[in-house]
């Protein structure tokens, strides 16, 4: 999570907002400044997947469905009432936009609307929740021939576009836009809750076997990636005489939808680091803990704190608070600073938000009530 706010700070305070996946404009910092944070959304899904895979140890197939319908509801519900709100502050509509609301449907509703089809799925298995998960994840860039993943926005087509592309739809004062398309986070998360076995394991097993499949991933990103086969629609290219581009050309795979070498690159280091997370010394790993015990609150409260920041630089820089009411990509040419300055503000949200997880943290260790699951 901590790592996901530097993107965050980015889409808000930086100058421009040049796009840093676009080989054409970027450059190295700003590239790897977006590149480490792909780590967080496959990461996100897929340990929400895990800790269901726990939680069905617990609690029986009809319980754990009525959860995760339950939860998966009300994140989708969080997700369009609060977070959009507090990506735009403008719950009455963005004259960018034609007057319309804007509803952002990102991780939240792609972790809320794969708990749902996960409710139904865990009936059937872990076994038989591996087998289609892995077809999902190994199999949906088949479509991308007849299905690109190419964004549509602001185009209304059909609803089945959103399983595996963005896709923007304007609905009466609604403008909803369809960030994650659901298909492969649900592949995902369904991976994720057959995987959930592997963390009940002794630890020391547990974290070898962790490392071993994170590398195992890593070494399959590379040759897929290499070969160019099969796995992204986005092929690299080499350039003999500028290796900074040649790297970022192999690591500029796709999100949207997330492709298999995209996610054989996140959740591969992402195992690894899992696999060495018990040997962090304590101060930093309780630290780190504390975010970590209070996920959805740090999530809400991060918008919120960006935005009103984003709010307080762009009066400081001349502009009116109106011209920030809106989503960060109709934010008036001119404002922003540097990238080194993006860093300085991410460092601010973390430690503004640390007192916030830390009294999240104590509610949830000494209460029991039911609603606090939800958080």
């Amino acid at each position: 999570m901590l790592i996901m706010a530097i993107d965050h700070c980015r889409d808000f305070f930086h100058y421009g907002h040049p796009e840093p996946t676009d080989l054409a404009v970027t450059t190295p910092f700003l590239f790897f400044t977006r590149w480490i944070t792909h780590f967080c959304a496959p990461t996100f899904v897929f340990l929400a997947g895990v800790s269901a895979g726990l939680m069905a140890r617990r609690k029986n197939s009809g319980q754990l469905a009525q959860f995760l319908v339950l939860r998966g509801l009300w994140l989708i519900l969080i997700e369009v009432l609060v977070i959009s709100t507090a990506f735009s502050f403008a719950p009455t509509g963005i004259a960018d936009l034609g007057g319309r609301t804007f509803i952002g449907l990102q991780v939240i509703w792609a972790i809320g609307a794969s708990m749902v089809v996960l409710g139904g799925m865990q009936y059937l298995g872990p076994r038989a929740c591996l087998a289609v998960g892995l077809a999902i994840v190994f199999g949906h860039n088949l479509l991308d021939a007849v299905w690109p993943p190419a964004s549509t926005t602001g185009i209304t087509g059909p609803l089945w576009v959103v399983l595996h592309a963005r896709q923007a739809y304007q609905v009466g004062p609604l403008w909803v836009y369809f960030s994650y398309p659901l298909l492969p986070w649900t592949g995902i998360m369904l991976v994720g809750y057959a995987a959930a076995s592997l963390f009940q394991t002794p630890a020391k097993l547990r974290d070898s076997r962790l490392i071993r499949v994170g590398s195992a991933l890593v070494i399959g990103f590379v040759l897929l990636r290499a070969l160019g086969i099969y796995g992204d629609p986005s092929p690299w290219r080499f350039a003999p005489d500028n290796l900074s581009a040649s790297v970022m050309s192999f690591l500029a795979t796709t999100k949207y939808p997330p492709s298999l070498l995209y996610t054989l690159m996140t959740l591969g280091p992402a195992a690894i680091v899992c696999g060495f997370a018990d040997r962090m010394p304590g101060m930093i790993r309780n630290v780190l803990l504390t975010y970590g015990r209070a996920p959805l609150a740090f999530y809400i409260a991060h918008f919120y704190l960006i935005h009103t920041l984003s709010i307080l630089l762009g009066l400081s820089e001349g502009f009116q608070a109106g011209q920030f009411l809106t989503v960060y990509r109709f934010f008036p040419k001119g404002y922003g600073v540097s990238l080194g300055g993006i860093y300085l503000f991410w460092v601010a949200v973390v430690v503004l938000l640390y007192p916030l997880c830390r009294y999240v943290c104590a509610v949830k260790a000494r209460r029991r009530d039911w609603w606090l699951s939800f958080l």
